[in-house]
Parts: C-alpha cells; structure tokens; sequence
C-alpha cells in the first residue's frame, strides 16, 4: 500500500486556523529544575528484539494540526482526539482520508470509548462527556460528568458507559438511553483507567498498585487484586486483563476468569505517560523513547521492540496498528506484521 499524507484540520484551511481564545490554563508545575526525572527506559536487553522506528515505512501518516492522542476503533474508522483543538478527528480506515473533524467540550483527555452507536469523549476542562452519533458525525449529547484524572480512561461494555468521575473513588455508571449517571461503584481512590473485557469493567489504581474488576450487570466488585508499581492504561484480550505500570515499567497479566495474577512482564520502559493495546493477537504498548513494544501472550515476552521518537497512544485495527506520535503531531498507520 502506498504511503498517503493526510492533513487533519476543520472546516476551515490549516494556514487560518485561529489562535485558542480561552486564557491559558493555569499551571502548578514545578521549574524544570525542580521536576523528579523520568527514570531512564532501557527497554528489553533480549537479543533480536531491538529496532528502530526508522525500519517502519507505515501505510498512511495522517497529519494532525495539535496534539494526536486518544483512539478508539470503530467498524470503519479510527478516531483520535485532538486536546488543544477540542476535536475529534474520523478516519475512515478504508479510503485513509479524514472523514469528518467534530467539535467537542474543551480538552478532550482521559481516553475514548464507542458503544450504543457513538463514540464518548471525555473533557477535562468543561467536565463533560460528549458523546457522537457515529452515524452522523454529530454531537448527540453533553453529559455532566467528566474525568476525576487527564490521565485514565473510559469504557462502553453492553449494558452502559464507564468513567472515574472522583479522585475518592467512584466509578460512575452512564446509561445511554437517559445519558445520564444512574449508579455509582466505589473503587481505590485516585482510580485512573478503565476498560471493559472479557465480560467485566476493570479499573487501575496507580495510588495502591490495584485492578478491580466490576461486574457491569450488578455494579458490583468481583476481583481486586495487586498488580505491578503504579499502573495505570489497561487493556484486555487472550483471556486476560493487561496494565501498563509507569512505576517499574512492567505489564502485569491478570487471568479475568479467577482474578489471579499470571505473571509480571518487564518491558524496560518505566514512567509517565504511554498506552497499552491488543490486536492482532497480541499486546503493544507506546511510551516516549520506546514507541512500540509487542508482545506475546504465548510466551508472556517482549518479541520486539522499537526505538526513537513518536508514540503516546496505540491501537490495533482494520488489520493495522494505528500510533498516535504526540510530539511529532501526527498519526501513523502501519502493518502488525513486521520484520
């Protein structure tokens, strides 16, 4: 397939889009002096399993005027989010073009989730989630409920939506039929992720290094469980519920049937940030420095592992792994199977 440059902006020419109007956000960050550092990322020291991004020639690389972030698939398309642009950008994964750019609350964060007919995003800024008719690329609904963390997710299983609304621990419920809140599950406070898979809502606690799982029919806790130093994105598949831990830079793999841990799985590649994805059989992760990481759940190993710039957010899809490249503004589409 040939490589295609696909431009995502609004309506409007990328030359004249406006400055932000809002006032800048205020910020408690500490001079860069002052700031911990990141630990460093070796990654895996396996022989053969090292690379670079540079040996990846992906299929489309869609150019994002802002900041490419958070994904979800759909039957025809990926979306990204798009924070400092408060958008949400739809990529038609048959034609690699850029089928509509929707309008959302301000800054979209902490994950997207499709369900019900329509993607629900998130925003930080408005505490809000929008959710979008799939079918019309149109905002259907804003519902007073946003993420209690930029940082986390949230998930659609059968029965409803799922967010971490509280930092003191409530995971709020949302029915689609009444976009609504209708229930709340108390979970570890300063929850994060969520994901639905393998017939549970699962949730991570960075604070107390736990996953909890839900039972979406009864709103009631069936697993917890200790995992690996501060986990955070999550992922399910091959039977098992798979977290990213920013404190050591594992993956813990959970059994979702007993709730048992199987096996911590050293990535090399601690710290903030990054995302954790399954698909094409097996997991893959992204963080900076180390934009991909794959492994197989065979084997419960790293098998290779890329180096360089790129990455923050990864998802698999349409037969392809889709890389969200915060830094570099844009998004690249490419080929699971690679040398």
């Amino acid at each position: 397939m040939r490589t295609h440059i696909v431009f995502l902006c609004a309506a409007w020419s990328c030359a004249s889009l406006p400055a932000q109007d809002a006032a800048p956000e205020k910020s408690d960050a500490k001079p860069a002096q002052q700031r911990a550092r990141r630990p460093p990322r070796p990654g895996v020291s396996t022989p053969g399993v090292r690379r670079e991004m540079s040996s990846i020639t992906p299929d489309a690389v869609f150019r994002v005027e802002g900041s490419p972030d958070w994904q979800v698939a759909t039957e025809d398309a990926v979306w990204v989010s798009n924070a400092p642009n408060n958008t949400v950008h739809r990529l038609d994964a048959k034609t690699n073009t850029v089928a509509a750019v929707i309008a959302v609350g301000r800054r979209p964060c902490s994950g997207l989730a499709a369900g019900f007919g329509s993607v629900w995003v998130p925003n930080c800024l408005d505490k809000t989630v929008s959710r979008i008719e799939i079918k019309t690329n149109q905002v259907l609904a804003t519902i007073p409920a946003g993420p209690s963390a930029s940082e986390g997710g949230i998930a659609a299983s059968p029965e409803a939506v799922w967010l971490v609304t509280d930092s003191k621990g409530v995971l709020s419920r949302i029915d689609p039929s009444r976009n609504a809140v209708v229930a709340e599950v108390t979970v570890p406070p300063n929850s994060a992720g969520v994901a639905y898979g393998e017939g549970a809502i699962w949730v991570t606690s960075p604070d107390s290094n736990r996953l909890t799982g839900v039972d979406p029919k009864t709103n009631t806790v069936i697993h917890s469980l200790q995992v690996g130093p501060s986990p955070r994105f999550l992922t399910t598949g091959a039977g098992s519920v798979w977290t990213l831990n920013q404190g050591d830079g594992t993956v813990s793999r959970v059994d979702a049937r007993t709730g048992k841990l199987i096996a911590n799985i050293a990535i090399g590649a601690p710290g903030t940030g990054g995302e954790i994805a399954f698909g094409e059989g097996h997991v893959w992760a992204t963080v900076f420095e180390i934009p991909i990481t794959e492994i197989d759940p065979a084997a419960n190993a790293v098998i290779k592992q890329w180096f360089g710039p790129g990455g923050d957010s990864i998802r698999v899809a349409h037969g392809s792994v889709w890389l969200s490249n915060l830094r570099q503004g844009n998004m690249w589409r490419f080929r699971a199977q690679q040398p």
